[in-house]
């Protein structure tokens, strides 16, 4: 099989002489990966950039912290599609050496998109948890004032770690050892420190979904021996959640995992061509992950939902459509007193001295 480019100049030791060395997929491999960012590249921007149309485009959303750090999930990927799919093709696909200002520029914006994306999920972990442990002052905790101090601090921090190389935390040697093997002109301190503050926003976001399982399963207990085992009339509510948050965790485990997995070992070893090769792979598993997060975290928001049918509507007034407000379901309004989480209402059970038909609900009562 006719490889992508000629057999790189990679001496014994790992040294590169020019970036060759780095685009090693084969013409198959450049095929598949390419028909990946060209589906999931357009679609993950079409449905976050929809997902940030309908906060904007609703008051009401815009004023709700649990809105706000959705919204930045959404902004962070819709930055992930655009600069990881451009780059990443322009330089596996196109084979475009870019000097090092540019291409670490490039590499800036995707470790900026990707690490904004899951620090805002561990915003929107940390929301759920303070709702769920501390409800009976969650409104006065989370305030939309410190949701914005909070994205502030977030898109700061990301901004400046995603550019240290850029301002001058690169390789001294250009390509040649301590040089990443995955990242041209990264140094390995550098990419070992990234993926160590990568690993622990991860493991932020799994601690903080296991806390909720584990309060939602006391309440869960606490009711079944109160009424007497009723509780089972319906699946229990900590099964439903465990299934919701199962769900969220294995996505993001299982789309982040391998890439940080290949970074880890890039550190301390010299990886080959094919482990070079894998990596890519596993690197569009990032981008396919900010492709499902809306499914996951927005449109999952009954609210959010009908924001959208809303929208939809006066759009379609405004374009002398004949669709009228009869469309949509009668009753459904907005209050002050709705929240959303990700955490539906066909998984919180009805009956019960605490009923949680959503998380908004709890705090209320």
């Amino acid at each position: 099989m006719e490889r992508a480019v000629p057999t790189s100049p990679t001496a014994a030791n790992g040294s590169c002489e020019n970036l060759e060395c780095y685009m090693v997929l084969m013409q198959a491999e450049k095929t598949a990966i390419s028909s990946i960012c060209f589906l999931a590249g357009p679609f993950t921007l079409l449905e976050n950039a929809l997902v940030l149309g309908v906060i904007a485009a609703t008051a009401t959303l815009r004023r709700r912290p649990t809105y706000l750090f959705i919204a930045s999930i959404a902004l962070a990927d819709v930055f992930a599609s655009c600069f990881f799919t451009i780059s990443f093709l322009d330089f596996h696909l196109f084979q475009h050496s870019d000097r090092p200002t540019a291409y670490l520029f490039k590499l800036g914006g995707v470790t900026m998109a990707f690490t904004s994306s899951v620090g805002s999920l561990l915003l929107t972990a940390l929301d759920r948890y303070l709702c769920i442990h501390q409800a009976s002052s969650y409104k006065v905790l989370v305030t939309r004032r410190r949701a914005l101090l909070c994205l502030l601090i977030l898109w700061s921090a990301t901004i400046f770690i995603s550019f240290l190389p850029l301002m001058g935390w690169r390789c001294l040697t250009g390509l040649t050892p301590p040089c990443s093997r995955l990242f041209p002109y990264i140094n390995h301190v550098y990419l070992a420190c990234w993926t160590s503050f990568t690993l622990v926003l991860l493991t932020l976001i799994l601690c903080a979904y296991a806390l909720i399982l584990w309060k939602a399963h006391r309440h869960e207990s606490s009711m079944t021996s109160l009424h007497g085992g009723t509780g089972h009339a319906r699946m229990r509510m900590d099964i439903r959640l465990a299934r919701t948050f199962g769900l969220i965790l294995l996505i993001l485990v299982g789309c982040w995992l391998p890439a940080v997995s290949f970074m880890l070992a890039d550190v301390s070893v010299i990886l080959t061509h094919t482990q070079q090769r894998a990596f890519a792979f596993c690197s569009t598993l990032c981008l396919v992950n900010s492709a499902v997060n809306p499914l996951l975290y927005a449109l999952r928001c009954r609210e959010l939902r009908v924001a959208l049918l809303q929208l939809l509507q006066r759009l379609c007034v405004i374009g002398r459509c004949k669709k009228t407000t009869e469309d949509l379901p009668p009753g459904i309004h907005f209050t002050e007193e709705i929240s959303c989480t990700a955490i539906t209402e066909h998984e919180i059970p009805a009956n019960g001295p605490m009923p949680l038909h959503t998380v908004s609900e709890m705090v209320n009562n």
